[in-house]
């Protein structure tokens, strides 16, 4: 591996780019490096989010920067990938989406190696929005362990927030069978229940009583979650999705309401089916 400050050394010449950046930066280093990146060249964006003003996801905001790459020229990467672990050389596994299934192909075979075992999908919107929308999940399981509110809750929370990131997503186009699969039960098994997540550490500094911005601080490191809390508040809204989890995490990190505030008023909710058939 080498490190250079050239764009144009660094990317000229790649069959492969990566966009690992946050989202809220995902626009503007795409327009910095667009004419650096060769016209043949694969773009896989790794980040984890949704753009608040549009509520368009990453892969559609490097497209509409991108004009004169084709659609088919850009996927996404998502799944069970805690960093530090995979730094550590541990085994890892994830999902690569393209709309394309040959060139989903060869980005599989360039990225697995006996440590990192990629699957490939070509429901990028599904695969996309799986990574996102389980950060805004795992926040508010944070927010059950704070309480101490133990396993039984833990455990129908979390499922409770696969349903509901599964139903936004079918209703912006994706698969519902892949929020079942690594890029969206695996990563938000993994977010929700390991420390190393910087949204469930995010979570876990509300649960104490402290602000947004102190935990922020403290944390050092992107948070994707929020802001991607306010863009899927504002998708539900015009798409007529109730999503009380994702709304209850919004009240806290933006509304200043109390994480056990919010744990009260979702279990008073209104007795429901488990499934609507």
């Amino acid at each position: 591996m080498t490190v250079s400050s050239s764009l144009d050394e660094t990317l000229s010449n790649a069959e492969l780019v990566i966009i690992a950046v946050p989202s809220i930066t995902v626009r503007e280093n795409i327009r910095n490096l667009k004419d650096a990146i060769h016209s043949d060249a694969y773009v896989v964006c790794a980040t984890k989010g949704i753009e608040i003003a549009s509520g368009k996801r990453m892969s559609q905001v490097i497209t509409e920067e991108l004009p004169e790459f084709a659609p088919e020229q850009i996927g996404v990467l998502s799944g069970p990938n805690l960093s530090p672990e995979i730094a550590a050389g541990n085994v890892a596994t994830a999902t690569v989406a393209f709309p394309n299934d040959a060139i989903a192909e060869k980005v599989q075979a360039i990225l697995s190696s006996e440590l990192f075992r990629v699957y490939r999908s070509e429901d990028v919107t599904g695969v996309e929005l799986g990574g996102a929308l389980k950060n805004i999940i795992a926040i508010g399981a944070a927010f059950i362990d704070g309480a101490g509110l133990g396993a039984n809750a833990k455990a129908a929370y979390v499922t409770r927030g696969l349903h509901e990131i599964t139903r936004l997503g079918v209703a912006m186009g994706a698969k519902p069978d892949t929020f079942a699969g690594l890029s969206g039960m695996g990563d938000l098994l993994t977010t929700c229940y390991s420390n190393l997540s910087r949204n469930y550490r995010l979570g876990i500094g509300l649960a104490s009583g402290r602000d947004l911005a102190s935990v922020l601080e403290d944390l050092g490191e992107t948070a994707e979650g929020a802001p991607t809390t306010q863009a899927a508040v504002r998708l539900a809204q015009e798409l007529g999705i109730d999503m009380p989890i994702t709304n209850a995490t919004h009240a806290v990190l933006f509304e200043n309401v109390s994480p056990n505030e919010v744990i009260k008023d979702l279990m008073g909710r209104t007795l429901q089916p488990e499934v609507r058939y």
